[in-house]
């Protein structure tokens, strides 16, 4: 019997994925469509969400700039109340700290923060109406602790962690819960992405960079966006409306 099906149908509930046109972000959306819920994914590639639009069913698209406040209105208002928001736009810079820039704080910061932040203020006001949501935030483990070449990134990160965990005590007392999803090291084109820049900057090669980042999961492999999607499902259903303000690593034991 599949108790996790049972747990999590999500039937007549819109959902929203940011980022949500690759990689974990798709992921998580494909996992909800196919739990019952309708599906608005958002990404700044109109091209690129219109293709998975088109592909799958019950998935719709929307484009959005998660650190434009106008951009952030316009497309929540084109979409309607949310039900579940799933915040997971983001972007990773491998650099070390010293040649770090500000121009670089201020971009990832403004994805991976500023971009939560406002989604959120965006969906509060009719969740708090029908007193039911759920917000769920994919931070990382590097919002848990740190990674050398990812000062910035795991600022960031720990920065969503501490914003979740705040918005959580104060709609503690409604139907609403907040949480964050931190996985480890995960098999997408970020990631890859990651991997070429610390090779590029420590003269290693790309399989040496890649031995180094899964050293950091004890059972020495990349987690894959089906796992972390598996998560924000469980997150999402009516049991576990008692998970609130938590930071869940899907990691293989890294965070314990």
């Amino acid at each position: 019997m599949d108790i996790g099906i049972k747990m999590t149908r999500l039937g007549d509930s819109h959902a929203l994925v940011t980022g949500g046109a690759s990689g974990i972000g798709l992921a998580i959306a494909k996992a909800l469509v196919k739990r019952g819920a309708r599906v608005t994914i958002t990404s700044r590639n109109l091209d690129r969400i219109t293709e998975v639009a088109n592909s799958v069913a019950g998935i719709s698209g929307v484009a959005l700039d998660v650190t434009d406040s106008v951009s952030v209105d316009k497309a929540f208002n084109a979409v309607g109340p949310v039900d579940i928001l799933v915040n997971n736009a983001g972007t990773a810079l491998a650099a070390p700290f010293e040649t770090t820039t500000l121009e670089q704080l201020s971009s990832v910061m403004a994805v991976n923060l500023t971009g939560v932040f406002l989604c959120m203020q965006a969906v509060l006001p009719e969740m708090r109406k029908r007193n039911s949501g759920r917000i769920v935030n994919i931070a990382s483990t590097a919002g848990m602790h740190g990674y050398s070449y990812a000062s910035i990134y795991s600022a960031a990160k720990h920065a969503v962690i501490g914003l979740t965990r705040s918005l959580a005590l104060e709609l503690a007392r409604t139907g609403i819960t907040a949480n964050c999803v931190c996985p480890g090291f995960t098999d997408t084109e970020i990631v890859a992405t990651a991997i070429a820049n610390i090779a590029k900057v420590t003269g290693q090669s790309e399989a040496e960079a890649l031995a180094e980042l899964v050293n950091h999961n004890p059972q020495k492999r990349l987690v894959t966006a089906e796992e972390v999607a598996d998560t924000v499902l469980w997150l999402c259903g009516e049991n576990s409306r008692s998970i609130n303000g938590q930071a869940i690593a899907v990691a293989g034991g890294e965070i314990m």
